[in-house]
């Protein structure tokens, strides 16, 4: 008996070492990020695989060579515990009235683009190299300042993560051998996915507000409502794996009800907790991911069992990286002109996206993140294990390109940004107008300026007041909250003409 509890007490403290090795290089990244966050440069994502890097070097070396790891990645791991917190804090803390004053733009760039990329990298590839990792440019981009261009890089963000995994599950499910007369089977099963799981995410999120204005939870404790929110919304992404719809794209929708409904319904304490709470989870969990695709990138194992010549991987590294440059062009610049033509003719004002923003729309979605490394490992390892060789030049192709587009890409972020949009106090104003923002936001604008001419203030105030004479004001938009405002909100909770959170 005292054999058995002392092999336990060993395999439990085999397991409480690496634990805290991981705690401690993740501590590590927090204090280093906020050491490096006053130059803008780099990001947690930069500094977790440079950090990462260099533990797996460490290891390497004091394991002779023989594991670069603290802990073995398991996709099963990624897709249960760390996804869940990401997705739906992004929901959470979109910016609801710009997420969907330009839905259809982003749903294009988001779905339709895809869908294109995909098409161009070819089938299961095509849709791990398809999910974009846009924290390096929406750290640059200042949403005051280009409102739209910071909307579509989020909304398409977000919704390109969700769009890849459904259509990666979508491609799962076909059957190669009788493609014949089956091509449009992995259409059908992305339209249900999305749908449904879109449905699903509606609801919870519904259900969580009704539960949360009906009961009152803040009157007696604040824990209890807080705690509510976040095991619905969880609840909501194990019911669409239980299901087998996306409980990514269930979990965003959730997020943005959440926000939208049952934000409204608890205590100004449980408010802000709320916020600050989802938004660490998820922070820890793409650091966690980030961290460990550094270490990954050492696995001398995978690199042995690819069995290609360095030559040979260098011209497939080369190939991937031209693909995805090829496939975001293929899509960003041609439904941009579309979503411009959309634009002019709802609007009937100058607001586009112009081409200066069309570049930084492709660049910011060149970097391949965590989804992409998920995705690479649920396809071609078992417990983050492989012995194929075929697989291991998969996983270790993914982990280059995810290295190389977030490194060097990452790093040319900024100064491209600075290059294309300059800001300074004497071109702030014209660049929000020509950037494309919303005939609201133009409107906001000062009429005259003792720092300019007469001409100028009468031309400014005569294109300010036609704007707002010619602007549609019976939108969509217009109807859905006049919808919401009468039926939504006294139902499921939340102010009248919210437009600050809106």
């Amino acid at each position: 008996m005292i054999n058995n509890l002392l092999v336990n007490f060993a395999h439990e403290h085999k397991k409480v070492v690496p634990i805290s090795l991981f705690v401690a290089v993740l501590c590590l990244c927090l204090v280093i990020g906020h050491l490096l966050e006053e130059n803008r440069w780099v990001n947690e994502s930069i500094v977790a695989i440079l950090l990462g890097c260099i533990a797996g070097s460490i290891l390497l070396l004091v394991t002779k060579g023989k594991s670069s790891h603290i802990l073995t990645f398991d996709e099963e791991l990624f897709f249960i515990y760390l996804l869940p917190p990401i997705i739906f804090n992004a929901g959470f803390q979109v910016k609801k009235k710009q997420f969907f004053h330009n839905f259809l733009t982003i749903m294009m760039f988001g779905v339709i683009g895809v869908f294109i990329s995909t098409s161009i990298i070819t089938g299961a590839i095509g849709t791990i190299f398809s999910s974009t990792d846009t924290v390096c440019t929406l750290q640059v981009l200042h949403q005051d300042e280009t409102p739209l261009l910071y909307s579509l890089v989020f909304g398409e963000g977000v919704v390109n993560d969700a769009t890849s995994v459904v259509l990666f599950n979508a491609v799962q499910k076909l059957d190669v051998s009788r493609l014949s007369g089956r091509a449009f089977r992995v259409l059908g099963d992305f339209l249900y996915l999305f749908s449904s799981s879109t449905a699903l995410g509606v609801l919870t999120g519904l259900l969580t507000a009704y539960i949360l204005k009906g009961l009152s939870f803040g009157r007696h404790s604040s824990v209890r409502e807080i705690s509510l929110m976040m095991l619905m919304a969880y609840l909501s992404y194990m019911l669409a794996e239980l299901l087998e719809l996306s409980g990514i794209l269930t979990v965003f929708f959730c997020g943005i009800l959440m926000s939208h409904y049952a934000w409204h319904n608890v205590t100004e304490i449980s408010r802000i907790t709320t916020r600050h709470v989802f938004a660490t989870i998820s922070f820890i969990a793409e650091t966690f991911i980030f961290l460990y695709v550094g270490m990954d990138a050492l696995d001398i194992e995978k690199w042995r069992m690819t069995k290609l010549s360095s030559g040979s991987l260098m011209g497939i590294y080369g190939c991937l990286i031209l693909l995805i440059l090829v496939g975001r062009a293929a899509f960003v610049f041609p439904l941009s002109a579309f979503a411009n033509s959309m634009m002019s003719r709802r609007a009937g004002s100058g607001s586009s996206i112009t081409f200066k923003h069309q570049i930084i729309i492709w660049w910011a979605g060149l970097m391949r993140g965590a989804v992409s490394i998920a995705l690479a490992f649920k396809q071609f390892t078992f417990s983050g294990v492989t012995s194929d060789p075929v697989n291991a030049t998969m996983i270790t192709n993914t982990i280059i390109v995810v290295l190389f587009t977030t490194l060097v890409f990452g790093f040319l972020t900024k100064p491209l940004i600075r290059y294309m949009l300059p800001h300074n106090n004497g071109t702030r104003r014209n660049t929000n107008h020509e950037a494309g923002g919303t005939p609201g936001e133009d409107l906001n604008l000062p009429l005259l300026s003792f720092e300019e001419s007469a001409a100028t203030n009468i031309s400014r105030a005569k294109e300010s007041l036609s704007m707002f004479i010619g602007s549609p004001v019976y939108t969509i938009h217009h109807y859905w909250r006049k919808f919401d405002d009468a039926y939504m909100r006294p139902l499921f909770g939340g102010p009248h003409h919210n437009r600050s959170r809106c």
